[in-house]
């Protein structure tokens, strides 16, 4: 369900061609939000289109079509960002694995916190670089598309490395404490 908001904002960032949206899904938007192929992206383009949600703005070489967002796709995308999300399946398989943790040997289980601190320290620096300086604002004075869901990344990043470290510490702990013996 949350493909054709996807679409609907970036269409009301501006016109795209199916191309052009498949190659956001393949980039930043794809790595840290939400992953979409051309299988499901034409389709729902289609749908969006049978629901006057998008329209077509232009048809090119080789019958390539360019969609732009219609104001009932800005009401629809509006009135879907101002609700707040109700329960819902959950489904983060980067969670269940930290549900899971425990069932690794010590050594094991230092290797993939050692691994979520690394990696979150690459993120970190690599998010950081992007936003530093001064907060950037387009010519239509808002902020570019993406920025504070960078700014959202960039924390949640900060946020693992130090859950990382904690539980690594956390890990210490229970590993150097001698066994419990029960008689």
């Amino acid at each position: 369900m949350a493909l054709r908001y996807a679409l609907l904002g970036l269409l009301s960032e501006r016109p795209a061609s199916g191309y052009d949206l498949a190659k956001a899904f393949e980039g930043e938007l794809g790595s840290y939000a939400w992953h979409a192929g051309h299988n499901r992206i034409y389709p729902e383009l289609a749908r969006l289109v049978d629901e006057g949600l998008i329209k077509h703005a232009d048809e090119g070489a080789r019958g390539r079509r360019t969609y732009a967002v219609t104001e009932a796709g800005r009401t629809e995308l509006r009135n879907w960002l101002l609700t707040p999300r109700t329960g819902g399946a959950v489904r983060n398989e980067p969670v269940l694995r930290l549900f899971l943790l425990s069932a690794l040997d010590p050594e094991d289980a230092r290797k993939v916190l050692r691994d979520i601190a690394d990696s979150s320290e690459r993120q970190i620096a690599e998010l950081g670089e992007a936003m530093a300086g001064d907060t950037p604002v387009s010519p239509d004075g808002r902020l570019p598309f993406g920025w504070l869901a960078a700014g959202y990344g960039l924390r949640q990043y900060e946020a693992a490395h130090d859950w990382a470290l904690w539980a690594l510490g956390e890990l210490d702990k229970v590993t150097r404490r001698p066994p419990t013996s029960h008689p």
